[in-house]
């Protein structure tokens, strides 16, 4: 599982000119999911997201999570984050899980990341064509992969 975060103090994705979800302070989630995944990798970066401390404390400095500034999350399936570019410029999806295996793990990323964190979670439309607005806070952006934990 591929994810950028991003510390954002507002965002929205709407489907369809319609806003599926809209979170104020918190996390903006882009979650890929690859053929390879599994349980094991959503609930490593669930410990990882609810552990990151990139809010800002009351001397300026990122010490706080989310829970701490009683932030929400925005989680939005981005496929297109297991792009591959190694053969020409046309992108291949070949890593990306089909929807079968996808969605089952995308719930279960949902639910691990609700019921660890108890914060309050938007979501896009899984699979579909969505508009996707931030204000980035900061900026501040992380990039996390469970097959490379850096």
């Amino acid at each position: 599982m591929r994810i950028v975060i991003q510390r954002v103090s507002e965002a929205s994705v709407k489907t369809d000119e319609k806003i599926k979800g809209k979170i104020a302070k918190g996390l903006l989630i882009l979650l890929g999911i690859e053929h390879s995944d599994d349980e094991t990798d959503a609930d490593w970066l669930v410990q990882k997201i609810c552990g990151l401390r990139i809010f800002a404390d009351t001397d300026g400095k990122m010490n706080m999570t989310i829970q701490d500034v009683n932030g929400q999350f925005l989680v939005v399936s981005q496929f297109t984050l297991h792009a591959s570019i190694k053969k020409g410029n046309r992108p291949s999806y070949i890593r990306a899980a089909r929807p079968e295996q996808a969605i089952p793990l995308y719930d279960y990323f949902l639910n691990s990341l609700r019921t660890m964190s108890n914060t309050g979670i938007e979501t896009g439309t899984f699979g579909a064509d969505m508009k996707v607005s931030l204000v980035n806070d900061g900026p501040v952006t992380i990039i996390m992969d469970s097959k490379n934990k850096e």
